[in-house]
This record gives structure tokens, sequence and C-alpha cells, in this order.
């Protein structure tokens, strides 16, 4: 049993990488179909009314303390409503995906420079040189990746503004709830945290006026987004950050653009070439050396 709960444990970055690298995938299909904030108002709604469920059939329990409820809502204003609804907002503004990904993928060297810049900081958080090298091997792997959509479509200050605030959102959301939120149910804690981002989306979505229209690729991408992307990856984000250092879990998202571009090729025929194969490797050397536990 201890050894089966191991290998979970091991196989859980890898799962989560995967569900999160669908999310350009879920937008390049229900794009078209809804503006960015009525799609992930509607996820939200869906997810926890889900959870709801879920919670209900577990008898959950939720998190103790006001404070705590806070602590919940502020990281899910900020990692759901600010990091998502920036992205989506940003694309559909006009920037480029690759642009978006290079920009939002500086968030494991903020993380990093963040945690430095603390003189007090948890060491277990503390950043070695050989975790810097990771950083830095990934960067530049994700630069490869993504060099050939940087520049497809206008950047303007709106939509850069956009994506900005999605990168942020995710940094600051990541090491807010990593300092401030206690470990509890991951059930209760995502359907607190949804339910922030619902409140603070939906002012937002009832101001767009283009209309939601239910195709089968919208519904698919909304299915896709509820079931997988919320219940499994946001689980699996909210559970990786309470368990590993800050820096180990950002520089996991590093490896999101080259599984996408990977899924793009495989999905959609998008171009696969010798240096987005580099960059790949590259990426997958840099986080290697970051999550790599130090021998002893």
């Amino acid at each position: 049993m201890e050894t089966r709960e191991k290998a979970l444990r091991r196989a859980m970055p890898w799962v989560f990488v995967l569900i999160w690298s669908t999310g350009f995938i879920v937008a390049r299909l229900a794009m078209p179909h809804a503006p960015p904030f009525s799609f992930l108002v509607v996820r939200y709604a869906l997810s926890v009314a889900c959870f709801g469920v879920w919670i209900a059939l577990a008898h959950a329990a939720w998190p103790q303390g006001r404070a705590q409820w806070l602590h919940l809502a502020i990281t899910g204003t900020l990692i759901h409503a600010g990091y998502l609804g920036g992205v989506w907002a940003a694309i559909k503004a006009g920037i480029g995906a690759g642009t978006v990904a290079l920009l939002v993928g500086l968030q494991p060297v903020l993380t990093a420079l963040w945690i430095s810049s603390i003189a007090n900081a948890d060491k277990r958080d503390h950043v070695s040189m050989r975790q810097w090298l990771g950083l830095l091997l990934g960067l530049v792997g994700l630069t490869l990746v993504v060099w050939h959509k940087l520049g497809v479509g206008e950047v303007t200050p709106w939509n850069l503004s956009l994506a900005i605030v999605a990168l942020l959102s995710i940094t600051v959301g990541t090491l807010y709830q990593k300092r401030f939120v206690a470990p509890c149910d991951v059930r209760t804690a995502n359907t607190v945290q949804l339910l922030a981002a619902f409140v603070v989306s939906l002012p937002l979505a009832l101001l767009e006026r283009e209309p939601i229209v239910w195709h089968p690729a919208f519904i698919g991408a909304m299915a896709w987004s509820v079931l997988g992307m919320t219940l499994g990856g946001s689980s699996l984000l909210y559970l990786l950050i309470q368990r590993g250092a800050a820096t180990q879990v950002t520089s996991l998202l590093y490896l999101v653009p080259p599984v996408t571009a990977l899924m793009a090729w495989l999905t959609f025929g998008e171009p696969l070439t010798s240096s987005m194969v580099l960059g790949m490797a590259l990426t997958a050397v840099g986080v290697a050396l970051v999550v790599r536990t130090p021998v002893r």
C-alpha cells in the first residue's frame, strides 16, 4: 500500500502537466463560440455543482475559520479568475498564443526571484544554483518551443497588459496559497476558490456582448474544462502547492507549452520543427534539475 501511495505521488506532477497542457487546445476549440469570461463563468458554475455533489457524497470537511475561507477566496480569484481570465482575454484580444505562453512561462523565474529576495525564506523553498541553472535551461527551451509563434497576432498595450495580469496572478496566487492556506480537503477548498472566481468574473461576463453558441466543439471543450481541467488539473495543482516547494511546483509549468505543442501536432497537424524538439529536450532537462531531490 505504501509503495502504491508513493507511486501515485510521483505520478501526480506528470498527470498535472498532461491535463494542464490541454488548456490551449480547449481555448482553440471554444474561443470561436463564446467570449472568454462567459465561458469561464459557465465553467466555474458547473465545476462548483460537480464538486458539490462529490462533497455531499463523500461528506468532505469544509475549511475551518473565516481566515481560511478568505485566503482560499483570494487564491481562487488570482489562480482562476486572474490567470485564466487574463490568458483567455489576451488571446481573444488578438495576442498570439505563443507570446502568451512565453510570458506566462516566466512564472517559475518570478517565483524563484521572489523566494530568493526573502531573507528568512523557508529552507525547503530555497533556490539552489542547480535549480537556477534548471530554470535558465527551461526558459531557453520554452523560448525555442514557442519561437515560431512569436509575432503571430498583434501585440497591443491592452492584450499585453492582460497577459501580464495572468502572469502576475498565477505567480502571486501560488506564493500566497503556499504561505497562507492551511492543508484542508481539496474538494471543499477548490469549491471556495471557484465560488470566488465566479463572483469576480460574472460582472465581466455580463459586459460581453457576444453570445454563447452551443456548438458541439463548445460543449466538448466545456465538458473537458470542468471534468478534466478543474476537477482534475486544479485539484492536482492545489495538492502540489501544498506538498511541494514553490519553485519546484511552478517549474512544472515550463513543460506545459512543449506538451501542448505535441498535442497540437497530433490533434490539429500543427508543425513540429527540430528547434521545437530541441526546446522540449532542454525544457525537460531544466525541470529535472529543478525538481530533483539532492543527494544527502
